[in-house]
């Protein structure tokens, strides 16, 4: 419809702009969205990991202290 309107108007360079930046402005806000839903479960996927981590770094110190 825009683009009919920009011939029409004979403005199609500022239309298709328009357009453009409309769907931009489009993604870059559902890309917003997304990212805030999957940041907290990468935040707990990381800290699983290092909690792996040390863990397997600490079991061995404490098994070798309770045999002394």
């Amino acid at each position: 419809q825009m683009v009919a309107i920009g011939e029409e108007a004979g403005s199609l360079d500022t239309m298709l702009l328009k357009v453009a930046e409309f769907y931009e402005e489009e993604v870059n806000n559902m890309v917003d969205a997304l990212s805030s839903l999957i940041e907290p479960f990468i935040m707990v996927f990381i800290g699983t990991i290092v909690g792996a981590m040390v863990i397997g770094m600490y079991l061995p110190i404490f098994k070798i202290a309770a045999t002394m």
